[in-house]
């Protein structure tokens, strides 16, 4: 026997003792499980939950999530300016900004990105009570003690960011710009280290 025979002789032989894969259940195998154990013993079969770590969001939240998660670790330069050339970009989501605290600028962006500009015109907000004044009157607020979803903008009192996802637990994890100088991803526990409230886009 030539050394190639063997050798495609071995490489069959690997092939044949490899393990298949199993394909998973489908509905249909499961239901027939299911019957066959209520069969057996009357029991039923009951579907298990399984956890969660993002409550779903609306359409337009899932969108701004998708325009920031590129974003964490964009810093100030030099740090503690309020500046850099990706923030000045930021602000151009806001009429008439200027340089200065940009955590509403960062969301005003994110929701201009996403296609759910803020602000009756699409003018965006430089001010964080702003925001949080035109989501009361266009019914776009949840107020304290409401439970957010993935891609909600969540408000404090002299800041603003955007909710990431909630744990089963009602923890809840965020990414927020101008936050130690940079977009930053935090987590509060289910009050939302204090949060005034949330707004709903979409």
């Amino acid at each position: 026997m030539s050394l190639d025979t063997a050798i495609a002789r071995l490489q069959s032989l690997q092939t044949l003792l490899q393990p298949q894969p199993v394909p998973p259940p489908t509905p249909t195998t499961m239901a027939s499980f299911s019957s066959q154990l209520q069969g057996a013993g009357g029991a039923t079969l009951a579907a298990v939950p399984t956890a969660t770590t993002s409550q779903a969001g609306t359409p337009a939240g899932q969108a701004i999530l998708n325009a920031i998660r590129s974003e964490v670790g964009v810093a100030e330069q030099p740090p503690g300016s309020n500046d850099s050339p990706r923030i000045a970009q930021y602000r151009q989501a806001t009429a008439g900004s200027g340089v200065g605290p940009w955590c509403a600028y960062f969301v005003s962006w994110a929701a201009r990105q996403a296609g759910v500009p803020l602000g009756d015109s699409g003018q965006g907000f430089g001010r964080v009570d702003d925001v949080f004044a035109w989501a009361q009157k266009t019914g776009k607020a949840l107020p304290a003690g409401s439970t957010p979803s993935a891609g909600d903008l969540i408000v404090w009192d002299e800041h603003i960011g955007v909710i990431e996802s909630v744990d089963p637990d009602g923890t809840i994890h965020t990414i927020e710009g101008n936050s130690s100088d940079k977009v930053s991803q935090r987590t509060y526990g289910r009050d939302g280290g204090g949060a005034v409230g949330y707004v709903r886009l979409g």
